[in-house]
């Protein structure tokens, strides 16, 4: 199979994957499970059968173009160094896909946890194997966004929420900044592709944006990757399930930041400003997580303060500037990923087979749980740097950076000091973990009998631990190749000799390591029980310090200030609203046109005067001065008013040889003035009789007057600038070559349809996407809509039906009212298979004719709407099932799927084929791909269509009853 194909398949899959477990019964836990493991292995073996391929000097590289006139393209790249980081996203995904398999209940939703598992494994691949920038960023925020649902998967649990809410701002706002940074260094490189940047690090150093460029990339790194300040989003996350916090902050979320650190090195380090704040970041984190850990009685809380200094640890050794601390960034990063998301597995196997994670209740499960304790003393063991084990390696090469760069800066100078307190925290932190959880007296008084799990859960463990010990013992035949790979990907001709054995003799680094781990037992020795004891959980010297209560503070500022803003140049009226907007415009056409001497009104060339046009834009204009007097009190009169004046505009359309905007105009002017008169149906009732006193009256007329000279002015302006436009000479720009190329590029004689569904697909894509999104926006607020209490009864007209019938004798009430509109009723309902003929005849002529998708499915709607007019809402949903949500779904589909087609050819996103079909006696047939792009436009549009029209028909459904209190409620009947 060719790499290329291997590579995108290994990219697409876990997308797809989440798709399908999101489609699964909320009780499939097995099936999802199945689903999930299926992606994770299917794309490792595709990654592994990748590692001959990535052996050589060149990465495998497979680019389809996204903006081409931009320079834009999806790349995906994969070298050493991302093959590395995407064996570890997809390994230990695997492996935490069978621990949850076990570890969540029945009851929970394990699809959807799946499901946004697999989008995640998909996000975190698109970082690793992006060729191109703006790629990267899109991945990166992705991650934020996914992270987030998976942080509050439990969103009846209040912590859940907030940490999900907390990791979401903090790394979403770093992203932002990033996505800025990465727009600079494109900028500054001219192009956008990894490769091309890599390959620039001179001339990015050099250039004046370097700084603002460095720290907007730092930003969104150090945000990710949990440092300084940036730290305190970590521990909130906790609150996610253990399989999903044993993967975040292990192998993915935060290593996300270090990757970003590590594939940038070569380009943007090698600098004072990169030395002070890499390396200054590096080290606070460092000694403030494990400060932290030491004081934590979760077990979950431990593992994640632990989590951020190791991070700091590798941020710090990436600060430095050297090779060699490159080296054992990476290799640490590897090490972390293995210990850590072992260790998060067994406390969660603690966790689910005690009830609790509070070291303070725990003792002794050594007794109850002897595979799982020792499992659990090995990893953290290798997270304390024991020798034998794979985290005593990568311990002694920062030690050994730390020693040879202990000269020049003061940072330097105390860097050995330094890095051995950090060590001897995390052997104190770590010996705290096993004394407390594993001997001392067997448990009492625990909410569940402690015992082991079930075997697949501990395999998992199993697997991470045994990893650990035989990198600990033989370095070169396991780790050795792969680690220099990666480092030859990342430094290439800089790459310096180093040696992964075990023993390198007594120096410097060992003697530290040594004092490292003797301190740290000794200071559990001194200090251990005013530890277990302390109330808090909190580190002492730090205890004042509440990094969640810092972040409310800064939200809540930040809302506060929002919302005097809001007050002081916001408005809740809708004029005024209008009225600063329109100001606005005016001030930056008046500014424009005494800038540029702006002439409206010089001599051109002008037509005879026609009256019959004249005399139709007068009714047009009287149509809407009626619109404008009547829609205080009478909204009937001022949305017939409204239909007219629109009608004018489809007829002038007309008139001006503009057929397809013709029939747009008047299928939206007759979809638009349905349902406006539905809606009008609800809104309360307003009535000129009702007493208002003088100084509102007044008030109300000088603001009507305001709005009357605004309307007037702008109506002017407007009328003046078509004028301009009219009479001057026409600008030879694109419309020519639209026309000229129409066919021969698409096939199409419609040059308006060509230029929607082909030349500007992209525009169009993003148009139905906001309609979508606008008609579910529409339904979710009139489905909690309550209509004012005068709205609820029958209508004045059916109240006189009833009336009539009450009056005389052998009729029933309701008699005159059914009758009523008879005919009309029956014309509407027989229209039905007419008017869908009419749409299906737009639609397939819309590529050479007037017509189109979006005019083919507002027709279609306007057929939908007859039938709810003619015959009541629950008439017509028991003999049609009209799912409107399901066809926005599959439009939009339908749409993104035609244009991703094109990928399968080597071409753009969205570009377009025809060609003739000769079937027989038909002769030849014009075929266009943009024809099923068309189509999804049909489908979406009647989709948010009818999605509004269902949401104001139900409003019909409602019916009132008097409460206990015998305050009235408005409650609603489920339609049939």
């Amino acid at each position: 199979m060719p790499p290329h194909l291997l590579l995108a398949i290994a990219a697409i899959l876990p997308f797809l994957g989440s798709v399908v477990a999101i489609c699964l019964p909320g009780h499939a836990r097995n099936a999802a499970a199945i689903v999930a493991g299926v992606v994770m292995v299917t794309c490792l073996a595709c990654i592994g059968l990748l590692y001959p391929a990535i052996a050589g000097p060149d990465p495998v590289i497979w680019a389809v173009d996204w903006l081409p006139t931009l320079g834009v393209r999806l790349v995906l790249r994969l070298d050493g160094l991302s093959w590395l980081f995407a064996v570890l996203v997809l390994g230990i995904g695997a492996l935490v896909v069978l621990y949850a398999r076990y570890y969540m209940a029945e009851a929970d939703p394990v699809p959807r946890l799946f499901s946004y598992f697999l989008a995640f494994v998909g996000a975190m691949l698109g970082i690793v194997l992006s060729g191109n920038l703006i790629q990267l960023f899109v991945f990166w925020e992705l991650t934020s966004i996914v992270s987030f649902l998976l942080i509050g998967y439990w969103s009846d649990n209040a912590s859940a929420r907030d940490g999900a809410r907390m990791a979401l701002t903090i790394t979403a706002a770093g992203g932002l900044c990033l996505f800025v940074g990465l727009v600079l260094i494109g900028q500054i490189v001219g192009s956008y592709d990894l490769s091309a940047v890599l390959a620039s690090g001179d001339a990015i150093r050099n250039n004046p944006l370097y700084v603002p460029a460095l720290v907007l990339v730092l930003a969104g790194a150090l945000t990710k990757s949990a440092q300084f300040p940036f730290h305190i989003w970590l521990p909130r996350a906790m609150a996610a399930p253990t399989p999903i916090s044993a993967y975040l902050h292990s192998a993915t979320m935060v290593k996300a930041g270090i990757f970003l650190m590590i594939r940038f090195w070569p380009v943007l380090a090698n600098t004072e400003a990169w030395y002070w704040i890499v390396g200054t970041a590096g080290m606070i984190t460092m000694l403030v997580g494990a400060w932290s850990a030491i004081f934590q009685h979760d077990l979950k809380g431990l593992l994640a303060y632990s989590t951020i200094s190791h991070l700091g640890l590798i941020t710090l050794l990436l600060g430095l500037d050297s090779p060699l601390a490159v080296v054992a960034a990476i290799f640490h990063t590897v090490n972390h990923a293995t210990f850590k998301a072992s260790l998060f597995m067994a406390v969660g196997i603690i966790d689910h087979e005690t009830g609790t994670r509070d070291m303070r209740r725990l003792s002794g499960l050594w007794r109850a749980m002897p595979y799982t304790a020792t499992l659990a003393m090995v990893a953290a063991a290798a997270m304390a740097g024991v020798p034998l084990l794979n985290g005593f390696l990568s311990k002694e090469m920062f030690l050994a950076e730390a020693v040879d760069n202990a000269d020049g800066h003061l940072l330097n100078l105390a860097l050995p000091v330094l890095a051995t307190l950090a060590s001897a925290f995390t052997m104190l932190y770590s010996v705290r973990f096993i004394r407390q959880a594993f001997f001392g007296p067997a448990p009492h008084d625990l909410p569940h009998a402690p015992h082991e799990p079930v075997r697949w859960m501990r395999i998992p463990i199993e697997l991470l631990v045994l990893v650990c010990v035989a990198i600990g013992l033989v370095p070169n035949l396991t780790i050795g190749p792969l680690l220099a790979g990666a480092v030859r990907a990342v430094l290439g001709e800089r790459t310096p000799d180093y040696d992964l054995a075990i023993w390198h003799g007594f120096n410097a680094p060992l003697a530290l390591s040594m004092v490292a781990l003797l301190g740290g037992i000794a200071l559990y020795v001194a200090f251990g029980r005013r530890i277990n004891t302390n109330p808090r959980g909190g580190p002492w010297l730090m205890d004042r310090i509440d990094g969640g209560w810092l972040f409310e503070r800064t939200m809540t500022g930040l809302v506060n200030g929002a919302r005097r803003l809001e007050a002081g140049l916001g408005a809740e009226r809708l004029q005024a609203q209008l009225r600063i907007l329109f100001l606005t415009v005016l001030l930056a056409a008046l500014v424009t046109g005494a800038a540029r001497g702006l002439d409206l009104f010089a001599p051109g060339k002008t037509t005879e005067f026609d009256p019959a046009f004249a005399l139709m834009w007068l009714v047009g204009a009287a149509c809407a001065i009626g619109a404008a007097e009547r829609a205080k009190y009478h909204r009937l009169s001022a949305a017939i008013f409204v239909g007219g004046a629109g009608l004018v505009s489809s007829l002038t359309f007309l008139w001006l040889s503009a057929p397809d905007l013709a029939v747009t105009q008047i299928l939206v002017e007759i979809v638009t003035t349905v349902l406006l008169l539905l809606g009008l149906r609800w809104l309360p009732k307003r009535d000129a009789a009702i007493p208002a006193p003088a100084w509102e009256k007044t008030r109300s007329r000088r603001r009507r007057m305001i709005d009357l000279g605004i309307a007037a002015f702008a109506g002017l302006g407007l009328a003046g600038l078509a004028y301009a436009v009219m009479t001057r000479p026409a600008v030879d720009g694109i419309a020519r070559w639209f026309i000229e190329e129409a066919y021969p590029q698409a096939g199409g004689r419609n040059v308006v349809n060509v230029l929607l569904v082909d030349f500007r697909a992209f525009d169009t894509l993003g148009e139905i996407c906001v309609l979508g999104i606008v008609g579910l926006t529409v339904f979710a607020l009139l489905r909690r809509f309550r209509p004012a209490s005068d709205s609820l009864g029958p209508p004045k007209q059916q109240v006189n039906h009833d009336a009539y019938d009450d009056a005389r004798e052998g009729r029933e009430l309701g008699d005159t009212t059914a009758d009523a509109l008879l005919v009309p009723r029956v014309v509407m309902t027989w229209l039905f298979p007419f008017i869908v003929l009419l749409a299906l005849h737009l639609f397939l002529r819309g590529h050479d004719l007037p017509g189109g998708g979006f005019a083919a499915g507002i027709a279609l709607t306007i057929a939908f709407m007859l039938q709810y007019m003619a015959q009541g809402a629950q008439w017509v949903e028991e003999r049609l099932r009209i799912q409107p949500i399901s066809w926005i779904g599959i439009g939009l589909l339908v749409s993104v799927s035609v244009g991703a087609g094109s990928w399968l050819f080597g071409r753009p996103f969205l570009t377009a084929y025809f060609a003739y079909w000769k079937p027989p006696l038909l002769g030849k047939v014009p075929m266009a791909s943009a024809l099923l792009f068309d189509l999804g436009i049909m489908v979406l549009v009647v989709g948010a269509s009818a999605l509004m029209l269902v949401a104001l028909a139900h409003q019909s459904l409602r019916r009132t009853r008097p409460a206990e209190a015998g305050v009235e409620r408005v409650v609603e009947k489920e339609p049939a």
